[in-house]
């Protein structure tokens, strides 16, 4: 796997070129000094008051933009921090702002006011970013500047106010509504194609056959683009149209399963969404994406009844460690002296339970598979439904489809069973059923109430 640093260098050398031509490049040793850095605010200070009108102003940030570029990583680093630390809100702006809001008599006219207030709450360096955005190709140079900051954050906690900003900003340009949806076809072009195994990030796409399979008449591959980076997926949706509801992903994505008649085909099977912008990481796109995708199926295949995903659940194992670390109380009441205590030769549920899952292929062994279900089933069901961050669910994939409007459909067992998905979940999948009528409802009890739809063969699961 590349080093952190040559990925976001690989991703930044295309952006220099197409902004700035083929002659930019990094200087590894161009690191802000404090002489440069007394410069560079200089400089961030001539964009931010627009010296010499609009037409300098822009020439001024793309400037600004080209020297970005040409530092190493740690000069970009000391860049960031910069406008992190030194263009928040300006306190002073703010204060005088509120004193004149509270002058007002009563009933006197507070718009121009409250509007004033509002301009000095954004912070300065927002401006800033805007102008970048109105460069060619800035949409994307800001993307790419947001994937940095991520990856510099664990050491560099300043960054956090900066990275919040820019999520904010690039909210605002990516709902649902501004991006345009592509059907990805094997005939697409090479690079196109060579991003999507590159960027799928749930079942790796381990070679051409493997993709080409992925792509045929019975598969459905859809990305999303925005105007402003029409050569750059934002993500990979992949469908397979099967009849049923499918349980098992490594069955699924069989290259030796023979290829079904689409137009006989009556559910649609959601099983990768893939995010191919580190940028983007927690930008919301709107809460409809899925139903996007579902209408572009109904256009095409009307003889699709049921739309659902075969999801992962990749925060189960690392909630299921923490919780064998802390727990004392139910379900163990349910397992010590079982069978899984039995099978394992170990005293205890808690002790088997952490055994087998140690196991490389425990998943082979027709005992431990017995013992196991009847705990691993309640617990995931435990974590989906009651295991909270806020009002919302802890699991990342299930609050995505929750907040798009889902039901969580079903629990399958074993539906997993690479490396990943053991490590992972224990090798348990899930279905979230998108019912057409009840989308919107749906989506309304969850992001309005935090209230789960859930089906009952998963709250049967629960009450074991």
């Amino acid at each position: 796997m590349l080093h952190r640093e040559n990925l976001f260098d690989r991703t930044f050398a295309p952006l220099r070129r197409a902004l700035f031509g083929a002659t930019t490049s990094e200087d590894p040793k161009a690191e802000l000094s404090q002489s440069g850095v007394e410069k560079l605010k200089i400089r961030i200070e001539d964009c931010l008051y627009r010296r010499g009108g609009e037409v300098s102003a822009r020439a001024r940030a793309a400037d600004l933009g080209h020297f970005y570029l040409k530092l190493g990583r740690e000069g970009r680093r000391r860049f960031l921090s910069l406008l992190a630390t030194d263009y928040g809100v300006d306190r002073t702006r703010v204060d005088a702002a509120m004193t004149a809001l509270r002058a007002l008599e009563p009933g006197e006219d507070s718009s121009q006011a409250e509007r004033q207030l509002r301009s000095d709450l954004v912070p300065r360096r927002v401006e800033l970013l805007k102008q970048f955005n109105n460069l060619s190709q800035g949409v994307k140079f800001l993307v790419d500047m947001r994937a940095e900051i991520i990856s510099m954050m664990p050491e560099t906690q300043e960054l956090r106010a900066l990275n919040d900003d820019l999520r904010e900003l690039l909210t605002s340009w990516f709902d649902i509504g501004f991006l345009n949806l592509q059907r990805i076809t094997w005939d697409a072009p090479a690079a196109l194609l060579e991003k999507l195994m590159a960027y799928e990030a749930v079942h790796e796409i381990r070679s051409w056959d493997d993709l080409k399979n992925r792509l045929d008449s019975d598969r459905r591959c859809f990305a999303f683009f925005h105007p402003s980076m029409p050569d750059e997926p934002l993500i990979f949706v992949e469908v397979a149209l099967v009849s049923g509801m499918a349980d098992n992903v490594q069955e699924l994505l069989d290259l030796h399963a023979l290829e079904g008649d689409p137009g006989k085909a009556d559910t649609a099977i959601f099983y990768s969404i893939s995010n191919a912008q580190a940028g983007l990481a927690q930008v919301s796109f709107g809460d409809f994406l899925i139903k996007r995708v579902v209408d572009e199926l109904r256009s095409d295949l009307p003889n699709l009844r049921t739309f659902a995903t075969l999801s992962p659940v990749p925060g189960f194992r690392r909630w299921l460690d923490k919780f064998l670390a802390e727990t004392d109380v139910a379900p163990w009441a349910l397992i010590q002296d079982g069978l899984l205590a039995e099978v394992a030769g170990v005293g205890s549920g808690r002790e088997a339970l952490q055994n087998f899952l140690a196991r490389d292929n425990w998943h082979r062994d027709e005992a431990a598979v017995a013992a196991l279900r009847p705990v691993l089933e309640p617990l995931v069901a435990r974590y989906l439904l009651k295991e909270k961050k806020g009002q919302w669910a802890l699991d990342p994939v299930e609050n995505f489809h929750l907040s798009n409007g889902a039901r969580l459909e079903r629990i399958n067992w074993l539906g997993d069973t690479s490396r990943n998905g053991l490590d992972s979940a224990a090798g348990l999948m899930v279905n979230y059923l998108y019912k057409l009528s009840d989308i919107e409802q749906n989506h309304e009890d969850y992001r309005g109430l935090g209230k789960i739809t859930v089906a009952a063969q998963v709250r049967k699961a629960l009450k074991r």
